[in-house]
């Protein structure tokens, strides 16, 4: 553990999710390659798109209603309604095969394991902490098991932005019904969540699941209270929240 700033003592723990609990940058394109599959055994005619089509009509998408960049399972949605409304589909024949599709890939995309040592981690924290998750993904936490060890999750939507927009940050706040400065935010992004946990007040530890931490090869705004060298260390801080 490496401190950069005083950490106070805290009362909550908030986590962010992909690549801080679990390695999502490498689960995804396992994701992409099993939806899009099952996609073209569903729907043969799918199967003539190349990853360029994909990546228009996201852009497109995104030109017409920015505010989606907030929300990957809108997005998504949106991306797919566009492709089958090209293949010709209409109506209430086009809402379904959305859903299906949507399902399906929501399906995968959270079709991973948690490693043991998180699920026993996140167990012994909240017998000790409240603990919230703030994500700018989507995965389903029910699927992977980690759902009952959170109090609440928060999601980015286009009503919720994406960190390192304080929306979820005080919205977990409101819902301790705790100061700022009484939580502690661990995630692996120095911008969205170290970045992120400061403006909003917050105190923050640094963790990254997905890779190793050097804050030299990182993009910083600004440095967190801690860096983690593995998450059980959070263990350790009993003691100062005792005082």
């Amino acid at each position: 553990m490496i401190f950069y700033k005083k950490i106070k003592p805290f009362q909550a723990i908030t986590f962010d999710l992909d690549d801080t609990l679990y390695d999502n940058n490498s689960h995804m394109p396992v994701a992409e390659a099993a939806f899009l599959k099952d996609l073209h055994q569903q729907y043969p005619s799918t199967s003539d798109l190349d990853p360029d089509d994909w990546r228009r009509y996201k852009q497109t998408a995104l030109q017409l209603n920015p505010d989606l960049k907030n929300d990957m399972g809108e997005l998504r949605r949106h991306i797919l309604n566009s492709v089958f409304s090209k293949l010709g589909y209409k109506g209430l024949q086009l809402k379904d095969l959305v859903n299906h599709s949507f399902e399906s890939f929501y399906f995968h995309r959270s079709n991973f394991k948690i490693n043991e040592n998180i699920h026993s981690l996140l167990i012994q924290l909240a017998q000790r902490y409240p603990l919230v998750a703030i994500t700018n993904g989507n995965v389903n936490l029910e699927q992977i098991g980690l759902a009952p060890y959170f109090v609440h999750i928060f999601k980015a939507n286009m009503a919720q932005p994406m960190k390192p927009h304080k929306a979820m940050f005080d919205a977990s706040k409101s819902l301790l019904n705790l100061q700022a400065g009484q939580i502690l935010h661990v995630g692996d992004n120095l911008q969205n969540d170290v970045f992120g946990a400061i403006k909003a007040g917050f105190q923050s530890a640094w963790y990254a699941h997905d890779r190793n931490m050097n804050l030299n090869k990182e993009l910083m705004f600004l440095v967190p209270n801690i860096q983690l060298h593995k998450l059980d260390e959070l263990l350790e801080f009993d003691s100062l929240n005792a005082r």
